[in-house]
């Protein structure tokens, strides 16, 4: 997760999401999460005090800034390299299961935020955004 003034993301150069400020989400779906792990994520992440108040501590949640997101399909995060120079990805939801709990996930966040802008599962993208900070938090539920 990671905190930004601005963000996008594109296919094949047509924008399919962007936002102004807030969280660019890289979402990685193991084999053992599920709707109740999201539920939390969701929740967890909308009360998370990242954003600086006028005395410049993170005090304020992304709610308090009416702040958006955009959630970005990443099974990369499951990533092993522990062995050999090729990553192994068996950690990973098998792609069935993850894509429901990525559709799952941004249809629980929409409550939850300004906006929620997306990238599309399984695809190529390209992904640009300002990191404001920066400051970036890995969130494990």
């Amino acid at each position: 997760m990671q905190r930004v003034s601005s963000a996008s993301v594109k296919i094949e150069g047509e924008v399919l999401g962007q936002i102004g400020r807030g969280y660019v989400l890289l979402l990685g779906v193991g084999g053992d999460d599920n709707c109740e792990k999201a539920d939390r994520m969701v929740e967890k992440i909308s009360k998370l005090r990242l954003f600086p108040d006028s005395d410049g501590k993170t005090n304020l949640s992304i709610s308090d800034i009416n702040g958006e997101i955009l959630v970005i399909s990443q099974f990369t995060l499951y990533a092993d390299c522990r062995k050999g120079t090729r990553p192994s990805f068996t950690e990973a939801a098998p792609p069935a299961l993850a894509e429901a709990l990525y559709e799952y996930f941004i249809q629980k966040a929409a409550p939850y935020f300004q906006k929620v802008a997306c990238g599309q599962f399984g695809a190529s993208m390209q992904v640009e955004l300002v990191n404001d900070g920066p400051f970036t938090v890995v969130l494990e539920g």
